[in-house]
């Protein structure tokens, strides 16, 4: 046996392995259109005590755009409580002050809480504000989201149902037309809002707490244990521990609160590691207490693949480096190789298409506009997800071997100058990046001088992943 074989069946058991993920794509499409949304209800006989926590970290350039926001809140004046939880460390201690003051005069109930300590990051402030916290519902947002006026009193009444821990809303992109990688990342994060959390909430699987436009009952949180720091997404980390605790969430898709995307690469590339890294954390945690407990068998599949689901990059990383091997034996090999091939199309088929047709489903389903454009931009959000693959990669690694690690906040600008203030963290693989992307880009150049022009596309979808995400991180 010569090194052809052991090289495909490799390669095709990567795929295997990778259409699993492809067809859990298709079970979320089908469980999406499927299901029809449940009616909630719409007004309520006297509202209760909200208070709205507004979490943020060197935010100089979208602060007072957010507590404005929410000091347009369309809800009693009496029943609004507002909490601005700065950790920071730079002048946004004073921009906050300032317009905490200013709404204050204006009658609206409104603290300032400034921790010198930022043990627990995001986690330990919620919790501290917890502490002093008048209402019995909880709404978090995140410095770079604008709420709409009605977002209380289109998910409080939901919220008052019996057993109903959370309500989490979709998030809108302010900024998605901006430039290519901002419209890349609203698909990317259309794929999550619109067709993940959609069929798991539909299907009556659990969802998560996405971080910010979502309301909790208090009791649902301290049911959960409360908000802790041992991991990197504390919104992930509660979210199942309420619900295993047997609380039930609702994801309502059209209460829409508008956010600010990453405008960089490496302020996305941050954020994705971020999240992979806590999701990969919050399974090691979490994961067999959620096979110990009582809840159904269905519930535990789809915890597990939600959880686990970052750990399919280090499989996307090794078959990037075998992809141009198995299209050289693909050209040299006998018979035998001939059946692998095969079985390499169909698995190949099964891991890509599924993506596709998931994106194009998400597009559709957010009815956001010029929905052509992005449907013709999808083979360069598929790329953009595999050039990220080697930081993610790291992520996962660091998430199972790793120390919690410190919280890097995404940099928001607000539409200002901030990249010359606020700048992303690095994480140092942009060399590996621009090594994979050439290293590829050889293979395209192979399969043409061998006129293979049927394994070019995805060599170059491979290759171009890598390059856009080393190009523009270089660049920047």
């Amino acid at each position: 046996m010569d090194w052809h074989e052991p090289v495909l069946v490799i390669y095709v058991a990567l795929l295997a392995l990778l259409s699993l993920n492809g067809l859990h794509r298709l079970w979320m499409i089908w469980e999406w259109r499927s299901q029809k949304s449940p009616d909630h209800p719409a007004d309520v006989d006297e509202w209760p005590m909200v208070t709205v926590q507004l979490p943020i970290f060197n935010e100089r350039y979208v602060i007072e755009r957010l507590a404005k926001a929410v000091s347009r809140l369309d809800y009693p004046r009496d029943k609004l409580h507002v909490q601005v939880l700065d950790d920071s460390i730079d002048d946004t201690t004073e921009i906050a002050k300032g317009v905490v003051d200013e709404l204050h005069e204006q009658g609206l109930d409104i603290v300032y809480i400034h921790r010198t300590d930022r043990t627990g990051f995001k986690a330990g402030a919620l919790d501290e504000g917890m502490e002093v916290a008048k209402g019995e519902f909880v709404a978090v947002f995140d410095a770079d989201f604008v709420p709409q006026p009605d977002f209380l009193r289109r998910t409080i009444p939901v919220l008052l149902q019996d057993g109903i821990g959370l309500v989490q809303t979709r998030w809108g992109h302010i900024n998605a037309q901006d430039s290519w990688l901002t419209r890349a990342q609203s698909t990317l994060l259309d794929g999550h809002f619109v067709i993940e959390q959609g069929s798991r909430y539909l299907s009556g699987r659990w969802f998560n707490f996405n971080g910010t436009a979502g309301v909790w009952r208090r009791e649902a949180i301290e049911a959960g244990g409360g908000w802790q720091h041992d991991t990197l997404t504390e919104d992930l980390d509660l979210s199942y521990r309420a619900q295993l605790a047997g609380w039930r969430f609702v994801y309502l898709p059209e209460v829409v609160a508008p956010a600010e995307l990453p405008p960089t690469m490496t302020a996305f590339k941050s954020q994705q590691h971020r999240w992979a890294k806590g999701s990969v954390q919050t399974a090691k945690k979490l994961l067999g207490t959620i096979w110990r407990s009582n809840h159904p068998l269905r519930l535990k599949l789809e915890a597990t693949g939600h959880l686990c689901a970052n750990f399919s990059y280090p499989l996307v990383v090794v078959l990037s480096l075998l992809l141009p091997w198995a299209v050289v034996a693909r050209l040299q090999g006998g018979e035998e190789v001939g059946i692998l091939l095969a079985a390499d199309l169909v698995l190949f088929t099964t891991a890509m298409v599924p993506f596709i047709l998931f994106y194009a489903a998400a597009i559709m389903g957010a009815r956001s506009p010029q929905p052509g454009r992005r449907l013709a931009q999808l083979p360069g959000v598929l790329a953009l997800g595999v050039g990220l693959a080697i930081s993610q990669s790291r992520a996962v690694f660091e998430g199972m071997f790793g120390k919690v690690g410190v919280f890097v906040r995404t940099p928001k600008y607000g539409g200002a100058a901030g990249a010359l203030v606020y700048r992303a963290a690095r994480n140092g693989l942009v060399g590996l990046e621009a090594l994979m992307a050439m290293y590829l880009l050889g293979a395209c150049a192979y399969v043409i001088w061998a006129g293979d022009y049927l394994s070019l596309p995805f060599l170059l979808l491979f290759a171009g992943g890598y390059a856009i995400v080393a190009g523009y991180s270089l660049r920047e």
